[in-house]
């Protein structure tokens, strides 16, 4: 992961410790959780769009889920075998933000969770959703 001196003064202290440092954000404290509304989901880092509202779930986990990814080149994948655990990280493929963790427990069509913290994420409203 980059842990440059400009993510340090571009970013809050949470967010650089979870995109920069690999941290997550305790469960069900995110922003963008309960968030429904239309539009898209950017890297905070670097505003690589990343995620589209109407792949968002519910999933019960406490992190924003999506079920796939705006572009499948928008986000790469890494085998994490931290916390005694096996799982694979996603991270922003334009500058390689952590951004969550990949799983197979998802809804139809795709059957994937993309369990996002939402201190990596920014939301861009659709102007053309309204009210």
């Amino acid at each position: 992961m980059t842990q440059d001196p400009q993510w340090k003064q571009r970013l809050a202290p949470a967010q650089y410790h979870v995109t920069r440092e690999g941290g997550t954000e305790p469960p069900f404290s995110g922003e963008h959780l309960h968030n429904k509304a239309a539009g898209g989901y950017h890297c905070i880092c670097c505003d690589s769009p990343l995620f589209d509202a109407r792949h968002k779930y519910d999933s019960g986990s406490g992190w924003p889920s999506f079920w796939q990814t705006i572009d499948p080149a928008a986000v790469t994948e890494t085998s994490d075998h931290s916390h005694g655990m096996q799982r694979v990280e996603v991270r922003c493929a334009r500058c390689d933000a952590h951004l969550g963790h990949l799983f197979d427990d998802g809804p139809p069509p795709t059957g994937l969770r993309y369990c996002i913290n939402s201190l990596s994420l920014n939301f861009h409203p659709d102007p053309s959703a309204g009210d």
